[in-house]
């Protein structure tokens, strides 16, 4: 959501597209197609064993690793050692491949420098409050358009409909279940098209907070950002079920025993 609405990418939509000079020499020439589905599959699913990727693409293992080990190479991709829990067969562990922060740029726009200029011009002239004013304008046209989206899903349903809205727009999300204690979802992002941007000027990061909880109509939490050095940004999404518990409780307590 934190488009600061200077430019759009090759594909006019605003979101991740590669343009032909953002594109890393690994995924140019005669197999960039596949090579670029692979990052963007690791890049919208977060690390993944070569084996799942050979499932999602319909391609040979050895084919998917020709690819990866070019990713590899070029700094795209990193590998790490997935994790086993309980006793392991034979063999080497798999591998999860993972989006590198050089991998994540290459999906950046191309006018991040021009977008933080100009924030940094607004905030000289018209002090950091008005960049604040800035995010929360850009945000409340996409809370416009997302609300219905969001409204119209069952109450279930309204983090996965706000992932889905923003995956439309280059983010990359998916909606899961928290995995701390006390339930709620959790809302996460795999890319930011202005992480850089939003590094410099967490205002962005608040105001998309912010419309997360109005549109959810519940209290959200941010974990983790990529502007941050994060891999994704996290959302803590607190349950409804609960909000209302505390608020009934809050009540009975404050008015006393109740028929």
């Amino acid at each position: 959501m934190k488009n600061v609405g200077l430019a759009e990418d090759a594909h006019g939509t605003g979101g991740a597209g590669l343009s032909a000079a953002q594109t890393p020499e690994s995924i140019r020439g005669s197999e960039s197609g596949t090579r670029g589905r692979i990052a963007r599959l690791i890049l919208e699913n977060g690390p993944v064993t070569a084996a799942g990727l050979s499932a999602r693409l319909g391609l040979t293992p050895a084919a998917v690793r020709r690819h990866l080990d070019n990713l590899l190479a070029d700094g795209m991709v990193e590998a790490r050692s997935a994790r086993h829990y309980g006793s392991r067969g034979r063999g080497r562990p798999a591998r999860l491949f993972a989006m590198t922060d050089a991998g994540r740029s290459a999906f950046e726009h191309a006018y991040d420098d021009l977008a933080a200029s100009a924030l940094r011009f607004l905030a000289e002239v018209a002090g950091p409050g008005a960049v604040a004013q800035f995010a929360r304008r850009q945000i409340a046209e996409l809370e416009r358009r997302y609300r219905p989206v969001v409204e119209s899903a069952a109450e279930a349903d309204r983090v996965k409909a706000l992932a889905e809205a923003l995956s439309a727009d280059g983010y990359a999300a998916s909606a899961g279940g928290a995995p701390a204690a006390g339930g709620g979802e959790q809302l996460c992002q795999h890319h930011c098209p202005v992480a850089h941007v939003a590094a410099e000027y967490p205002q962005l990061c608040e105001a998309e907070t912010e419309a997360f909880s109005r549109l959810l109509g519940t209290p959200v939490q941010r974990l983790a950002t990529i502007a941050h050095g994060d891999g994704i940004c996290t959302t803590h999404i607190t349950a409804p079920s609960l909000v209302q518990h505390r608020t009934t409780t809050t009540t009975t307590e404050a008015g006393g025993i109740s028929a």
